[in-house]
């Protein structure tokens, strides 16, 4: 199954994200799992030094801002 990760501490833009990328999933059909990774020193094992971040099976595909369910359905 593929994988979404969702790297961000907790804060409203990292929630917000994480909604959002589940919404894309159910939107798209498509089997994946949802992820939320908030401990740093996983977060830092990503290269990441901004959150919210989303990763899609351990790829970064966005760093530093809230992507749209929209813009996450294209990458999916």
């Amino acid at each position: 199954m593929k994988k979404i990760q969702i790297l961000g501490t907790g804060c409203p833009k990292c929630n917000q994200l994480e909604q959002n990328a589940r919404k894309a999933v159910d939107q798209s059909g498509a089997e994946y799992e949802v992820e939320k990774i908030s401990d740093l020193k996983e977060i830092m094992k990503f290269g990441v030094m901004i959150t919210p971040t989303l990763a899609i099976d351990g790829q970064v595909k966005a760093s530093g801002k809230v992507l749209s369910v929209e813009e996450i359905l294209r990458l999916l």
